[in-house]
């Protein structure tokens, strides 16, 4: 485990243009949770861990995320609806706004990095408005030693300052008060107005995501991985909900990280931070028992109803469904010591399919890769209200559209070639429901869907015959150890034989609508990927 890194070398923020702060330079965590406390912005749990309320925002604002629109960006960037630009100009008003706004206050300043892997080490400075801010920075970036603090130097900058609202937002060319604005060429993350944690890491995620592919031909990954005994790496995809943080936790292997990850040429597997960031809502020791007792002193809890006797009450959602928590990676016992490994074997694709018509597991070609990780497909289960039963398809690409800079298909294409060079197998697990939609079928049990991945991590479905699936070209295994074998082929899960057909169209017609606005740039071998059923419900002629 690293030391707080207990440095009192005074440190001057002046040449940002932050004039006569009193800056407050790498303290423990101990330090700024008691100054948390004291400035009645926190409490202490009956364990001692520090929970906050993080305001107005408890969880990012995407309509507020901007990138500078400038020579390095302009060409690269796949603007639309994720990437807004925002001018130089712009920027630099804004920046010096902030910092004019931070001169003069007690404010907290931290150095750390990203990229466990020493070959694409990021220095990381944070200037920091809150002393919790700062130990979430602590927690999730990775912690430099004392004598890599000596001659630090930053490659990028964070500023954050969630007191500051821009008073026109209009004249700054943003969209209100609040922002989370990436500056390539100064490398810069500015963010203000929220003071949501999770601004500070997806900026920095955001960053990686463009510089590494573009500059070091390295894929940046939006999943959690895992290690073997036999130094095998398994790396797990999904969106919120579908099982990643879950079925990346496995007694039998070390975890590497559960969320940012990068693969680089010579196929290492590496995490970007040191630390997790995980969502608490209905946690319980039977469920998540890592995570649970993850949650002790220096830990950080966000937007969690603490009940009289000083206990998370991790079931209220009152304040929001979005309940966090934030810790240092070493509070989880089985990690990777290193936070990197070789010998990528198995990736796996996690969808909460809630129209039930996936497979619960099938294998994927390098064009149904592609085309299943730039869909990055599951389902919301609709609201609870009586007579809605009806689950809402979600795609976001590469699994983490909002924070992926370039077009989708640049990752895609990546991750197809990594794939075919390392002979990686993937496949694409259906943790959601069975036997019928949401509402009629059943959720598949957890224990099948973690026999499913024993069995493809123990090369137990390597000689096994498959199907083909005839509406989404999945191939499916007939057999699976632990796992009835009736269950395999989701048709035959259906009372209606029809039905299932009717339903699987439906989703098929959904992800061929999706898939429109990649069309232009994505290969024939990706296109083919696709679901055998075209929108005028035709079979494939390859069928």
């Amino acid at each position: 485990m690293v030391d707080n890194n207990q440095i009192m070398k005074p440190i001057s923020l002046e040449k940002y243009g932050i004039k006569n702060a009193e800056v407050k330079y790498q303290l423990s965590s101990e330090e700024l949770q008691k100054i948390t406390v004291e400035a009645g912005q926190g409490k202490e749990t009956a364990n001692g861990t520090l929970a906050v309320n993080t305001g107005k925002f408890t969880g990012r604002s995407p309509q507020d995320r901007f990138i500078v629109k400038d020579d390095y960006t302009s060409e690269r960037v796949w603007w639309g609806k994720t990437n807004k630009p925002v001018s130089p100009e712009n920027f630099d008003k804004l920046e010096k706004e902030v910092t004019k706004y931070l001169s003069g206050k007690e404010i907290y300043a931290r150095d750390g990095y990203v990229c466990a892997e020493p070959q694409y080490r990021t220095n990381v400075r944070t200037v920091s408005e809150y002393a919790w801010s700062n130990l979430f920075v602590f927690n999730m970036f990775l912690r430099p030693t004392a004598s890599e603090l000596e001659n630090f130097d930053e490659d990028w900058l964070v500023l954050c300052a969630p007191g500051y609202l821009c008073p026109d937002p209009k004249a700054y060319g943003i969209r209100q008060g609040n922002f989370s604005i990436i500056n390539f060429t100064k490398k810069i993350a500015l963010i203000g107005g929220s003071a949501y944690t999770g601004e500070i890491k997806k900026g920095i995620f955001s960053a990686m995501n463009m510089v590494l592919p573009v500059e070091k031909n390295v894929l940046p990954m939006h999943c959690s991985a895992n290690v073997g005994k036999e130094g095998d790496t398994a790396i797990f995809f999904g969106l919120s909900g579908t099982g990643k943080t879950t079925l990346s936790a496995d007694p039998e292997r070390k975890l590497i990280g559960d969320d940012e990850h990068g693969w680089t040429a010579d196929n290492t597997i590496f995490n970007f931070e040191g630390g997790c960031y995980a969502k608490v809502i209905d946690l319980s020791e039977e469920k998540e028992p890592d995570i649970f007792r993850a949650v002790k002193p220096g830990a950080l809890l966000e937007n969690i109803v603490i009940k009289e006797d000083g206990q998370p009450d991790y079931l209220d959602s009152s304040i929001t469904q979005n309940t966090r928590v934030s810790y240092p990676i070493y509070h989880i016992d089985n990690i990777q010591e290193k936070l990197y490994a070789n010998n990528p074997k198995n990736i796996f694709f996690l969808t909460c399919d809630a129209f039930g018509v996936l497979p619960p597991v099938s294998k994927l070609t390098p064009g149904q890769a592609a085309y299943h990780f730039i869909s990055g497909y599951t389902a919301k289960v609709a609201g609870t209200e009586a007579g809605i039963t009806e689950p809402v398809p979600s795609f976001s690409a590469c699994f983490g559209e909002p924070f992926m800079p370039l077009h989708p298909t640049v990752y895609g294409e990546m991750l197809s070639k990594k794939m075919t060079e390392a002979g990686v197998n993937v496949w694409l697990i259906n943790t959601g429901w069975s036997a019928g939609p949401y509402g009629v079928g059943s959720r598949i049990k957890l224990k099948y869907t973690r026999a499913m991945i024993t069995a493809i991590l123990n090369g137990e479905l390597e000689n096994v015959d498959f199907d083909q699936n005839f509406i989404f070209g999945l191939h499916m295994p007939k057999y699976c150890p632990g796992v009835p074998t009736e269950i395999l082929d989701p048709m035959n899960t259906w009372l209606k034989k029809g039905e299932y057909i009717g339903k699987a169209i439906q989703l098929a017609h959904s992800f061929h609508l999706n898939f429109e606005k990649f069309s232009g740039q994505a290969s024939e071998q990706i296109m083919e990927g696709g679901p055998l059923i075209d929108e005028h419900h035709h079979l494939h002629e390859n069928l």
